[in-house]
């Protein structure tokens, strides 16, 4: 998704529902207008249940000229829960629990906030419905765009480039930021194009 209002502000959101700021629309017309100048054109739709998401997939579809569609959304694709840290600044988080604590709740692999998921969790809740949900549609050939959040689609990447624990967590993805994959018939990654 794009810059939301609370990336702005630099706090922990998870399952919080802030929507996009000026910039964050902004990123998600000009991924609209890069995807359409490209001749991509979405077979079907998926997002998380989660307002900055749809705002972003709305404003992407708007600007591929595309209306009157049926979108998917479903809470799978939220964001990783940071449980009692959402809503919380990520320099107040520091100063309370400590810089080596925090970076190790929001770095790790396997280690929750209290109250929330690690990546670990977000994969195990966003990778039963990728293969139910999307995997299908992308083996028919058909092509899907997936509007979703930084720890939700690390999950999903984790997945499609098999990388290892270590190797998502040095992977960082950036508000408006779109990926492109080519993916086969049998589920495997056949290309990742630049963007």
């Amino acid at each position: 998704h794009g810059q939301s209002e609370w990336n702005l502000k630099n706090l922990f959101t998870g399952w919080k529902n802030p929507d996009l700021t000026e910039a964050g629309v902004a990123e998600a017309r000009a991924t609209g207008r890069m995807l359409s100048q490209r001749g991509y054109v979405p077979d079907a739709w998926f997002t998380s249940a989660l307002r900055r998401a749809q705002h972003t997939l709305d404003l992407i579809l708007e600007e591929m000229g595309i209306a009157d569609v049926v979108i998917a959304r479903n809470r799978a694709l939220n964001e990783r829960d940071y449980g009692d840290l959402s809503g919380l600044n990520k320099d107040e988080a520091r100063g309370r629990w400590g810089e080596a604590q925090v970076h190790q709740w929001r770095r790790s692999y396997d280690v929750p906030p209290p109250g929330g998921e690690s990546l670990k969790d977000t994969g195990a809740r966003t990778l039963p419905y990728y293969e139910a949900a999307i995997l299908p549609r992308l083996r028919a050939g058909e092509t899907v765009l997936v509007a979703a959040h930084g720890n939700s689609l690390r999950a999903l990447v984790m997945a499609i480039e098999g990388l290892t624990p270590d190797e998502i967590l040095a992977r960082e993805i950036a508000t408006g930021e779109p990926l492109i994959y080519r993916i086969g018939a049998d589920g495997e990654l056949l290309e990742k194009l630049e963007v």
